[in-house]
């Protein structure tokens, strides 16, 4: 499959990208050094047909081939914003956002990166924008670290009215979730398997779950497809053999509940 790469300007903060025609846009988010699981993502992507792919960050920590991750992006061809795991690979002056064991796994993280990685990963963006879509790690327009769902309603209006684009597109959380808002009330709708249709005249903001370390109970690897055309939004859950990356983990030295994380059995 061919896909069209929406592209970042590493120098810039804010990035933006339109196509002349409509496209099925996969949005991939928390894969955290999960690479079996990213794979496999990939590959039902392909399946899916989408034309393109996105990143919302954190695509290191907490799992044992962090480098493989990345490189496997970088030969996708697949765009990603910074995550706040990717900000603190480069940044040790954000140890204090991280609780002990994060913060633990994300410096032996770091120490499995090539300097090659490491230096991509200060040039990439806070946040994207392409096909009328805002994509960010946290919250829009463009926070790595604070949570748009745990915002308050007044919050969330406020974030939604400063949004120019009438899709976002968020992680951080590991959850799915789907937040809509018709210009006074905001709303928080079902969210299942499968696809759904977004009406037009209201904005949304879809928080893509998390392919790498999901924590909704359901332990399969996560991601959605926007169709701009159609309006639908596919909710894609992908097994994986998360044994296999628990017991690199483990064999690696990470701590424990990053294994555990991954509800498998080993």
């Amino acid at each position: 499959m061919t896909t069209k790469r929406l592209r970042s300007n590493g120098a810039a903060r804010y990035e933006k990208t339109e196509f002349d025609s409509p496209m099925r846009i996969a949005v991939i988010s928390d894969i955290h050094g999960n690479l079996e699981a990213l794979r496999e993502v990939l590959s039902d992507i392909d399946q899916a047909g989408a034309d393109s792919v996105v990143s919302l960050g954190d695509n290191i920590g907490y799992g044992p081939e962090p480098e493989s991750v990345l490189r496997l992006l970088d030969e996708r061809d697949i765009p990603s914003v910074m995550g706040n795991h990717e900000l603190g690979a480069v940044d040790s002056s954000c140890a204090s956002l991280f609780n002990p064991s994060a913060w633990k796994s994300l410096l032996f993280t770091k120490s499995l990166l090539s300097r090659r990685s490491l230096n991509h990963i200060r040039t990439m963006p806070t946040n994207l924008v392409a096909q009328g879509c805002l994509f960010v790690h946290g919250s829009p327009p463009d926070s790595l670290t604070r949570s748009f769902l745990e915002g308050s309603l007044d919050e969330k209006r406020h974030i939604f009215h400063g949004m120019r684009e009438k899709m976002g597109f968020v992680g951080h959380t590991h959850v799915l979730a789907l937040v809509a808002f018709d210009g006074k009330r905001v709303e928080h709708d079902l969210f299942p398997e499968g696809c759904i249709h977004l009406p037009s005249g209201r904005q949304y903001i879809v928080n893509a779950g998390s392919v790498g370390q999901p924590r909704d109970g359901d332990f399969r690897a996560k991601y959605v497809l926007w169709d701009d055309r159609t309006r639908y939004l596919e909710i894609r859950f992908v097994p994986y053999n998360a044994a296999r990356t628990a017991r690199q983990i483990l064999e690696l030295g990470f701590p424990k509940r990053n294994a555990d994380c991954l509800g498998a059995e080993i």
